[in-house]
């Protein structure tokens, strides 16, 4: 079956929980120096700018950066948290509704020998791809690349017309989030596939 590359309307939809729920099972894809790098998405969580403190902090937080997430659909917004990791976000639905969906970790699949060579290591381990920031480093996302289209020639997701069953998805409370009080903290808006050895650490 032929690989298709997920369109803008995939991302452009309302509800950014189904859309977070729908990525797992796709394929991220990055083209950095003429080099491609993919991976099964097993992880992600969903922000909303409705009933979502944590995003509504981020927000006032960033606000310049934030602006990133006042797009449309399907546009990649990565920022750097501790100096350090970059994390790799789509921006959902359309510019008056700053929606996100953060990929947490994906299973390698092509490209991997230059994913170890990025990551500093020696053999494709959970700690290549799981877990946000080492996604990012090991698929060469940087914050250079916000403001991207998702369906373009340099990040995409492609349908390899794998079907995820309700039975084979946690959803949890998203990670790290207890600074923005504990019903943000609580909302199960993370998604992860259950019997994957890639899905980060984090409980």
């Amino acid at each position: 079956m032929p690989h298709s590359k997920l369109p803008a309307a995939f991302f452009q939809r309302a509800n950014v929980l189904t859309i977070a729920r729908n990525l797992l099972g796709k394929h991220l894809c990055t083209c950095i120096d003429g080099v491609v790098t993919a991976g099964r998405v097993v992880e992600t969580e969903a922000y909303r700018h409705k009933g979502d403190d944590s995003l509504t902090m981020h927000l006032q937080r960033k606000r310049h950066q934030a602006q990133g997430l006042h797009v449309p659909g399907g546009t990649a917004y990565v920022y750097t948290v501790y100096n350090r990791y970059a994390l790799f976000n789509i921006a959902t639905h359309d510019a008056a509704h700053p929606d996100a969906v953060l990929i947490r970790a994906i299973e390698p699949t092509v490209g991997i020998e230059e994913m170890l060579r990025r990551r500093g290591l020696a053999e494709a381990k959970r700690a290549l791809t799981a877990g946000p920031g080492v996604m990012s480093q090991a698929l060469g996302i940087t914050p250079a690349l916000t403001g991207l289209p998702v369906t373009g020639e340099v990040l995409w997701f492609e349908d390899h017309g794998e079907e995820v069953a309700e039975a084979e998805v946690v959803a949890s409370p998203r990670v790290g989030l207890e600074y923005a009080g504990p019903e943000a903290a609580g909302l199960p808006w993370r998604f992860r596939l259950r019997d994957s050895k890639w899905t980060s650490p984090a409980k």
